[in-house]
C-alpha cells in the first residue's frame, strides 16, 4: 500500500522535481549519504523540500533535523562536510541518493560511516548456479 502523498510545504524546489517526491506523513524523504569515490555507505537522514532545494542549488548536504527541527547543513558545526557530487532519485520517488565527497567523519559518533559500529550476525547467501 502507498503512503498518501502529503502537499509539499512551501519551497524553492522545481515543481517538476517536487512533484515526482512520494513523501512520508511528515513531508520528509530518506536520503542516503555515499561516498562518491569508493561507493561506501556514509549515513541516512531526513530531507523535505526545502532541504533538497537548499542541497541542490549549493553543493553542501543539507538536512531536515527531525528531533530539533531544524535544517542542518552537514559539518557546519562539526567541520565534518560533505560536498555533492551527484543526487539522484530512485524509481518509486521515495528515496534520495546522494553522492558526496566525505571530509571526516560521517556519524554522529565519530565514526567514519553511521554503519561501523554495530555489525549483525547474517548467514551468506550465495546465488543459485
Amino acid at each position: 500500500m502507498s503512503p498518501v502523498p502529503t502537499a509539499p510545504p512551501v519551497s524553492g524546489l522545481d515543481p517538476a522535481i517536487a512533484g515526482r517526491l512520494r513523501r512520508n506523513a511528515d513531508g520528509l524523504v530518506p536520503a542516503i549519504a555515499q561516498q562518491d569515490d569508493t561507493g561506501e555507505v556514509l549515513m541516512l537522514a531526513w530531507m523535505d523540500d526545502e532541504a533538497l532545494h537548499r542541497t541542490l542549488t549549493t553543493g553542501r548536504a543539507t538536512y531536515w533535523s527531525r528531533s530539533r527541527r531544524e535544517y542542518w547543513v552537514k559539518g557546519d558545526t562539526s567541520g565534518h562536510q560533505q560536498w555533492v557530487r551527484s543526487v539522484a532519485l530512485d524509481c518509486d520517488g521515495d528515496t534520495l541518493l546522494l553522492r558526496v565527497a566525505q571530509v571526516g567523519a560521517a556519524c554522529h559518533t565519530g565514526d567514519r560511516t553511521c554503519f561501523d559500529g554495530d555489525v549483525l550476525p547474517v548467514v551468506v547467501g550465495r546465488p543459485s548456479a
